[in-house]
């Protein structure tokens, strides 16, 4: 990995969680692995109703742009790449109003990352042009909406 993981990641809890509870500490990936480590969690929230699954979403990605932009200036470092908590933020998005059950969330899974790796724009734009903990979430948000839409169309056509 290109940026060297901190110690504090393991003792500070703002650090943790931005680096998705630890999985964005991987050599290789860490957006991959932080989105995997993202499922466990859906999992708990799939059951949620619309409403209280919008709710955490709201509140995840405002925690989100504290987490990351308080991590970033601590580390000295825009976007580290094991800052992961954007990706379990785009994967929530990704699933919210997905059916339950495997194939969703594998097919979620693929989109997300798609569209986080690609970055079509406007997400490329965003990615390069808005800074701090904001900056960080946002481009993993607006893909989440891509993979969102791209979820519920492969629905409706009856995946």
């Amino acid at each position: 990995m290109a940026d060297k993981v901190p110690r504090s990641v393991w003792r500070n809890p703002v650090h943790f969680l931005a680096f998705g509870l630890g999985s964005g500490t991987v050599d290789k990936a860490p957006g991959t692995f932080g989105t995997l480590a993202a499922i466990p969690i859906y999992l708990l929230m799939q059951h949620w109703t619309d409403l209280n699954y919008l709710i955490m979403l709201i509140v995840t990605f405002i925690v989100g742009i504290y987490l990351c932009d308080k991590t970033s200036k601590d580390l000295g470092v825009h976007d580290h790449s094991g800052i992961v908590w954007d990706e379990f933020v785009g994967f929530w998005i990704t699933m919210w109003m997905a059916p339950e059950g495997w194939l969703y969330i594998i097919v979620g899974f693929v989109l997300f990352r798609v569209f986080d790796i690609l970055k079509p724009w406007p997400i490329s734009w965003l990615d390069k042009k808005v800074e701090g903990g904001f900056g960080i979430m946002i481009d993993d948000v607006l893909a989440g909406v891509f993979a969102l839409l791209a979820l519920q169309g492969l629905i409706h056509l009856g995946i």
